[in-house]
């Protein structure tokens, strides 16, 4: 199933996309797709309603595109977690994930554009593969039970200021919590549509320029380490996004390094997963 959410910014409405690519309209019988949607059983009432109302109204083709969940209690990040960026970020491969956490209301639309911060000089892309939780998840035991806490995946462009991130001291939240740092989406794949989350291609462009072309099969820590790594740390709840890590082909990697500028155009997909476009303002 593909969930979707459609509407302006603050009134945003959830539904589905449909096997025609219809995007239909579910805000008469379910509120959001939200951390108590998703604890409450919600999918099985959703798939559910859908076999007694297969076709639900259609959106208008003029809604805008918002975000597939609702804002996320937490946005958590791995850093550094494809050995290729981490080579063109000269920094060592990590022993154990880096994990650091962007503002959640950095999480808008797969269309919304991309505002460069103020005072910026060094905004840069980084496609990367979603993970959203479906059940609250605590000290799991075993890599193969992180599976069951699943909900599914998207597309996220984890948007970053390099000079904010790391040249003003501090961690890395303040370079990666700008507004609209966390374009996601067009859609929520669930888990059990994916055949193998381990073998997804990524690819992001640049005024039509490839940046980046890898695929998840080289994450130094797979999505169910992930998963399982973090819940030792905390409690992951339902609706929490993660960011599991972006592959070589950053701007801070280029040689001189590359960063975005006002206008430019940021395309980037994954495999099953679909595909964003921002264009870059200047706050």
């Amino acid at each position: 199933m593909r969930l979707i959410r459609f509407g302006n910014p603050g009134t945003e409405r959830p539904g589905i996309l449909d096997e025609h690519n219809i995007r239909r309209d579910l805000s008469g019988r379910f509120r959001d797709w939200d951390r108590a949607f998703f604890n409450d059983g919600g999918l099985e009432k959703l798939n559910e309603y859908l076999s007694i109302n297969p076709r639900p109204s259609a959106v208008a083709d003029d809604e805008r595109w918002a975000a597939p969940i609702a804002r996320p209690g937490k946005v958590i990040c791995i850093g550094l977690n494809y050995s290729d960026h981490a080579k063109e970020s000269n920094m060592a491969i990590p022993q154990e994930p880096i994990v650091f956490q962007k503002g959640s209301n950095t999480v808008v639309g797969p269309y919304d554009p991309i505002i460069i911060p103020r005072g910026s000089e060094k905004t840069d892309w980084e496609v990367e593969l979603g993970v959203v939780i479906g059940k609250d998840a605590r000290y799991l035991q075993t890599k193969e039970e992180a599976k069951g806490y699943i909900l599914g995946y998207c597309v996220v462009n984890d948007v970053s200021e390099r000079a904010f991130q790391l040249e003003r001291g501090g961690q890395w939240t303040k370079g990666k919590s700008c507004d609209n740092f966390s374009p996601t989406g067009p859609w929520l794949l669930t888990a059990e549509e994916v055949a193998d989350v381990h073998n997804l291609s990524l690819k992001l462009t640049v005024n039509d320029h490839t940046m980046q072309d890898g695929n998840t099969k080289n994450l130094i820590f797979d999505v169910y380490h992930i998963i399982h790594y973090l819940s030792q740390f905390m409690t992951l709840e339902a609706g929490d996004l993660i960011l599991t890590g972006t592959p070589a082909g950053v701007g801070l990697g280029m040689k001189p390094p590359l960063y975005l500028k006002a206008g430019d155009v940021v395309e980037l997909g994954i495999d099953g997963l679909g595909e964003q476009k921002q264009v870059c303002e200047q706050a």
